[in-house]
Formats: structure tokens, C-alpha cells, sequence
């Protein structure tokens, strides 16, 4: 792979991308998904904590938000390194490297449905459970999008075609950024664990309905194909994927501090083999100032070593990541001190805040909101597909959905493949959903919900 195609600054669909004064084709990108309102709704969606009412606690938004300051940083840095060591185009500037992987954090979460990773969870289960029938009617492969719903993969479908230009080319960002968004370059289909034939599949970034989108986009950028159907990693996704670990291994901390379900005692002893040795930091770690500050104050030096150790680690790594060679993450490649703090942060976190019984009790809840919601749009959206056997209530949750969303050639396509686009149709409005609507919906859905006005 080399840089200049790594880089294509051309839009989703071939289209030509302009720079502009004061703001490149990349910029341009990161504006696009800023102003969506996919992005605007991540505002309401849970990060760790559903629904939770201390309003100090990370939501998917703040959490992107502070992703991509740290990607951007990442980008910045590692692009003044190659620039340094000549090994990028004349025509490229290390502020388009920050660039490409601020946009790329900005969206990295955009796919992600009400209720976050437990709202996957909810989507998987109910079709394994509840929606077998409607499974038989679908192929292999569109069976697999559903019974392993993916956000990643969501995420990809919401940027190249449902928000702004719905079925032709959604946001049409730049074929880098779709690309650096890729942190998992395969299909569900193609995502199964080598271990064993019988594997799950695991992560994966685009559903069947993108496709064609996911190899335009690799084949433009000239990603290497692995296997069939599954490409390297584009360099810049180890960036944006360091960027995200960095942020929650640190901000996880930060929100079981402020709910009272860590010490800081264990925080500060996790984090301390990172921290440098100053008298800045050793008068801050015994002020009298309460944990939640003293956090606070500690979180810039630790990103900002972080930071470090990132960019060493790709520049070491430039060969590799260049030759689609990496094996593992970037953060495995860092120095251990930074590596071995991430990982306990981590641990720390799923031991004690995940398996916290508050947060338990409102996963419990989430699922029984996803599958109220998931019995009447999926049946509603199947009705409409096959435009047999229609009620009243279907008729109206297709009005709710939106009849002018679903694709304007329903009627050539094959029923199979029509019972499928108008099933990802009503994932789309399912996975746009935020904590709250979704709960109220459902509250709806079955008659126990407040008339709003």
C-alpha cells in the first residue's frame, strides 16, 4: 500500500472533493458528520451507564467528542514524524492525517443503537430468539447482519447511505475517512474466527447492504485483500482505534469515581507506572482536592503519554502497517508501562463499574425496550415488504418509520431482497433511537406511555 492512495481525497461514489479556502476536503468531512443528526442523537445514548441522571457521566457524544481531540493529536504527530523521515507525498500535510482521523473518531460510535454495546446485544438476541420466522425468509448472509448486529457495521451504513443522501452515497465523505472508519474490513459473512467452523462471527464493519460501497471504498484506497473478502486494515484505523482505547480506558475510571463505585486509591495505583515523577504531580496526588479533580487534573499528563507512546509505536511500525502486516493493535506495540496501564484500566473497569447491580438492572430493563420495539417494527416492516396480511398498526408504524425512507425501487427487487432492505430499514430507525425515545416508544408501543404534546 502507499500513502497517495491510502489518502484519496475523492468522494463516495468517485465524485471529485474540493478544497476550499480554509478548509480541506478532510475538514470538510469532519463537518459533515459534526452537523448530522446521527451524530447530534449520540447526545442521548448511553455510554457506560444508561440511562444515567448524574449529568457529570460520559454519553456517547462527550465520549466521541474527546476521541477525536485525541486522534487528531495522534494524526498530527505521526504525520510531522513521516513528513520528517520523507516517507509522504509532497501534495499531503500532517494536518490532513489529523484531520482524516478526527472525522473518522467523530463517526467511530455514529452506528451504535439506544443503550449501546447492551442494545447490540438486545438487536442479536431477538432475532435468535423471537425472529426466527422472519430469518427463514432471508439468505445466509443477510441472515448473518441480523443475528450478529454489528454498530460498527451500522455506523458504515449510516455514513454512506442513510443520512443526508439516503441511498446514494449518505454524507459522501472522502474514500480515506470511510476507509480510516473501516476498524473492521469485512463483512459479517467474512468475520468468522478462524478457530473453528463453527465459530460466531466476530466484529465486522459493513452489513451485505453496503457491499458494494465496502469494496469501492477499499478498492479506491487500495487496501490489501487478506482473504477473500477481508482487507488489511487502512494505517490510519490503528490510529483512531488507539485514540478510542486511550479515551475509555481513562474515562471509565473517571465516571466510576464520579458514581462512587471506584476508590481513588486503586485509580492512582493503577495509573502511577504512567504518570511522570514531578513535584507537580506528587503535590497534586496529596492535596486535599476531592477525587473527581484530582482526576481530572491527572487525565491530560496520562493522555498526553499516551500520545507519545502511539506515535512511537506506529513509527516503529510504519513498514508493517504500510505492508498490511500488523499483527495486533497499536497499543500492544507501545512501551509496556503505557500498554499494561491501558489493559488494567480496562479490567479495572469491567470487574467493578460494568458489573456494577445499578448498571445490571437498567441492561435488564434495555433489553425488554429493544424487544418491545423490535415485535412491532420488524413484523410491520416485513408486512410491508410482502404487502400481504396488512393491519392497521403495521400501516402506522410504517407511517412512523417513514414511507419515503425506504428504497423507491421496493416493487423491482426480489421479495427476498425486499424483505430484507425494508427489515434494515426498520434497524435504521431502531438504531437512531436514543435512550429516551426508545424507552418511550416502547412505553407506546404498549399502550403504558404519557401523550406527549
Amino acid at each position: 500500500m502507499d500513502w497517495h492512495q491510502l489518502l484519496n481525497k475523492a468522494r463516495l461514489g468517485g465524485r471529485s472533493a474540493k478544497d476550499e479556502s480554509g478548509r480541506t476536503a478532510f475538514l470538510r468531512d469532519h463537518d459533515k458528520i459534526i452537523f448530522s443528526g446521527a451524530f447530534r442523537r449520540l447526545a442521548r445514548k448511553t455510554q457506560v451507564h444508561p440511562l444515567a441522571t448524574n449529568d457529570h457521566v460520559h454519553n456517547r457524544l462527550t465520549h466521541s467528542l474527546e476521541v477525536s481531540c485525541v486522534g487528531r493529536t495522534l494524526g498530527i504527530r505521526v504525520g510531522e514524524r513521516l513528513q520528517q523521515r520523507q516517507l509522504l507525498p509532497d501534495t499531503v500535510s500532517a494536518t490532513d492525517f489529523g484531520d482524516i482521523v478526527q472525522s473518522a473518531c467523530l463517526a467511530h460510535d455514529i452506528g451504535n443503537p439506544p443503550f449501546g454495546h447492551t442494545g447490540e446485544r438486545a438487536i442479536r438476541a431477538w432475532f435468535q430468539e423471537r425472529g426466527q420466522r422472519f430469518l427463514a425468509m432471508l439468505a445466509p448472509e443477510q441472515q448473518s447482519d441480523l443475528t450478529f448486529f454489528e454498530g460498527n457495521a451500522q455506523g458504515f451504513r449510516i455514513i454512506t447511505k442513510s443520512e443526508y443522501h439516503q441511498y446514494d452515497g449518505g454524507m459522501r465523505l472522502t474514500y480515506a475517512t470511510l476507509a480510516t472508519f473501516l476498524k473492521y474490513p469485512w463483512l459479517s459473512v467474512d468475520a468468522t474466527d478462524s478457530s473453528g467452523a463453527n465459530s460466531k462471527p466476530g466484529k465486522y464493519s459493513a452489513f451485505v447492504s453496503e457491499a458494494d460501497a465496502f469494496r469501492e471504498v477499499a478498492v479506491a484506497t487500495g487496501l490489501r485483500e487478506i482473504s477473500p473478502g477481508r482487507f488489511c486494515r487502512h494505517p490510519l484505523a490503528y490510529l483512531m482505534e488507539a485514540a478510542d482505547d486511550f479515551c475509555y480506558a481513562i474515562i471509565d475510571l473517571e465516571d466510576g469515581l464520579e458514581m462512587d463505585l471506584l476508590h481513588w486509591d486503586e485509580v492512582y495505583a493503577l495509573l502511577q507506572p504512567a504518570l511522570p515523577d514531578t513535584p507537580e504531580v506528587r503535590d497534586l496526588i496529596h492535596s486535599d482536592l476531592r477525587d473527581g479533580r484530582k482526576a481530572a487534573l491527572l487525565r491530560g499528563k496520562i493522555i498526553e503519554r499516551f500520545i507519545e507512546a502511539g506515535v512511537e509505536a506506529f513509527v516503529a511500525n510504519h513498514d508493517n502497517l504500510l505492508g498490511g502486516r500488523m499483527e495486533g493493535d497499536l497499543i500492544s506495540h507501545c512501551e509496556p508501562a503505557v500498554r499494561d496501564v491501558v489493559e488494567n484500566a480496562k479490567q479495572l473497569a469491567r470487574s467493578k463499574v460494568f458489573e456494577h447491580p445499578r448498571k445490571i438492572e437498567l441492561e435488564i430493563g434495555a433489553f425488554e425496550v429493544m424487544g418491545a420495539l423490535l415485535d412491532g417494527l420488524i413484523e410491520a416492516a416485513v408486512s410491508h415488504a410482502c404487502d400481504s396480511a396488512r393491519n392497521y398498526r403495521h400501516e402506522r408504524i410504517i407511517d412512523l418509520i417513514g414511507r419515503h425512507s425506504f428504497p423507491e425501487n421496493l416493487e423491482q427487487m426480489p421479495e427476498q431482497e425486499r424483505i430484507y432492505q425494508c427489515i434494515m430499514r426498520a434497524l435504521d430507525f431502531l438504531a437512531g433511537m436514543t435512550d429516551n425515545y426508545a424507552t418511550y416508544l416502547a412505553k407506546q408501543f404498549s399502550g403504558m406511555a404519557e401523550t406527549r404534546y
